[in-house]
């Protein structure tokens, strides 16, 4: 059921195995306070569903690493360190608990104490393949940190490496066949003849991994009459089952199952968020779906956010992605999906000129008072200083750039990807050729 998306009957099935007294009855806790946390935000409740995991069986460790994981959400460094160090009181091996305590790591005497446990679990044969790959990860971070990039991109190189052996691998011609048929099915012609179902304006935050989305979220959620939905996944789940194989299922569609499919949305976003503002999805991936979304709501509104593309593709290599992420293991296969994102939203633009609103993070950086004020003249938001502020935010932030955006605005990232100049001359070449690359 969880996996169907039937969050609150697989919350009820878990409820009755409870009543049956099933055995590990923490085990049970912890899934529902995973449908609490990821799927229903209801923070609230899925810390009440792992404290009583813990109550039942206080060395559980994934409940321990859950709740840690929460409290990073939430802002709260000192709590999610302690109950890392606990995990690994209880499990000195645990090479998840030892890379999230380096990824907290605020000064280089934490930095030194953490890093030698790390690299010698990272190469144990014994340390689980994921488990290594998110260690080097975390190493990776550290000596970034510490300004030593060579050897940063010697741990992210090792990192990548593990785990491209732990997913599909990412096939060109595949992923070039899908984006043409995005567009090509999704033309001018489709939305001239197709019956709108649905009148209401949803907005969405959209653009590659890594491009500054959750930063802008933020910035929006700053302001008294919006809200951040996150990233919620109910077009990656449509197409993925009842749509599937997409989009080629969308010519059979009737215009009722739209309908209904739009619907199905614009109930989601009542239930999670009955404040009734303005309500972001920030799901980075929905550049895919706008088409679909399009569709459904002809009067959706859209973020493009973006960035350098070296920033953004060395960022992205950096960072420990899902495994269906398979391009994100190698940087010019980085480059050649930031090719086939950027011809696609080129695509989506010439369609949609005055509903998607580009926010590039580098212009950001450097004027936030002037891109602030057009990102809410576009939303129909009026001017409120508190976007400025967005750092001051102590809402639940479920991505990886949880601790960035709870920093003020800095420029540091803008450019990063001169430190790593040796090793991007290939990518570089190929985002030039494709004229991807700013002067």
């Amino acid at each position: 059921l969880r996996a169907a998306h039937r969050f609150e009957e697989a919350l009820k099935a878990y409820d009755r195995a409870l009543d049956l007294g099933i055995d590990g009855a923490e085990e049970v806790w912890l899934n529902k306070a995973v449908i609490f946390s990821d799927h229903l935000r209801r923070d609230d409740k899925a810390k009440i569903c792992l404290e009583k995991a813990l109550s039942l069986n206080p060395v559980y460790v994934p409940a321990l690493l859950n709740l840690a994981n929460l409290s990073e959400e939430q802002c709260d460094r000192d709590a999610a360190a302690a109950l890392y160090r606990r995990v690994v009181e209880v499990d000195p091996n645990n090479a998840t608990a030892t890379a999230r305590l380096l990824n907290l790591s605020q000064t280089p005497a934490a930095d030194k104490a953490l890093v030698g446990p790390a690299i010698k679990l990272a190469a144990a044969q014994d340390t689980p393949r994921r488990e290594a790959s998110s260690l080097y990860f975390a190493l990776g971070r550290a000596c970034d940190r510490a300004g030593d990039y060579e050897q940063a991109f010697t741990h992210y190189s090792a990192a990548n490496t593990i785990a491209a052996n732990l997913g599909p691998a990412y096939d060109h011609e595949q992923s070039e066949a899908f984006f043409t048929s995005l567009r090509s099915l999704f033309s001018a012609d489709w939305f001239e003849n197709l019956t709108p179902v649905s009148s209401e304006a949803p907005t969405f935050i959209c653009g590659m991994f890594r491009s500054g989305s959750t930063l802008t979220e933020q910035v929006i959620a700053a302001h008294p009459d919006a809200t951040a939905g996150g990233e919620l996944e109910y077009f990656i789940a449509l197409a993925q089952r009842e749509l599937a194989p997409f989009p080629d299922s969308m010519k059979d569609q009737a215009a009722s199952t739209l309908k209904a499919m739009a619907e199905g949305y614009t109930q989601l976003l009542a239930d999670r968020f009955p404040a009734g503002n303005l309500i972001t999805n920030k799901r980075p991936d929905n550049f895919l779906y706008i088409g679909l979304i399009k569709s459904l709501f002809p009067r959706a509104r859209f973020i493009h956010t973006t960035r350098d593309a070296l920033d953004n593709c060395l960022s992205i290599y950096f960072l420990e992605m899902a495994d269906t992420m398979a391009y994100a293991r190698n940087l010019l296969d980085i480059g050649h999906y930031y090719a086939q994102h950027h011809r696609l939203m080129s695509h989506w633009k010439r369609l949609f000129p005055n509903d998607i609103l580009e926010m590039n993070y580098d212009a950001f950086v450097q004027d936030p008072r002037k891109e602030t004020a057009e990102l809410l003249r576009f939303l129909g938001l009026p001017w409120h200083e508190d976007c400025l502020d967005f750092h001051t935010l102590r809402n639940t932030v479920k991505t990886e750039s949880y601790w960035q955006v709870r920093e003020p605005l800095y420029t540091k990232s803008s450019g990063r990807h001169r430190h790593y100049t040796n090793h991007l001359g290939p990518l570089a070449e190929y985002l030039g050729a494709k004229g991807l690359l700013q002067a």
